[in-house]
């Protein structure tokens, strides 16, 4: 019996197995970079969520105000967009009576939140909201 013909057919077999298997992992080495890529996509979107939360989180965090009634409400004066304001202007806006000493309490109120860095003095004596 002539078993050549018969390992002639195995070879082409295997032959034709092993280009299937090359083939597949030609394929699996592409999905691997794929995969490592999609990956590395979804590691930079996070990070960039993260930073943009932070980022949000720190602009609309309310300010910390000093403890008096009126601060809330000189900030609310500048919630309009009006131009800067003098101390009088927002003696005014407050229903406050035009006496010097009110218009000198305003103005320190001004100044304190111009320190605070949630206030600019345009220059002196005109103070705006923080652009």
């Amino acid at each position: 019996m002539n078993i050549q013909p018969l390992l002639e057919a195995l070879e082409l077999q295997e032959q034709a197995a092993r280009a299937v298997a090359d083939g597949l992992r030609e394929q699996i080495d592409g999905l691997r970079n794929r995969l490592r890529d999609a990956e590395t996509h979804l590691e930079r979107l996070a990070i960039s969520r993260t930073t943009v939360t932070g980022i949000a989180d720190r602009l609309s965090a309310a300010p910390d105000l000093p403890e008096h009634p009126d601060y809330p409400r000189i900030l609310a004066v500048f919630n309009h967009p009006t131009g800067p304001l003098r101390a009088r202007d927002v003696c005014q806006a407050l229903g406050h009576e035009l006496l010097p000493k009110n218009a000198e309490g305003a103005r320190a109120k001004l100044k304190r939140l111009v320190k605070l860095g949630i206030l600019i003095e345009a220059d002196t004596g005109n103070f705006a909201g923080k652009p």
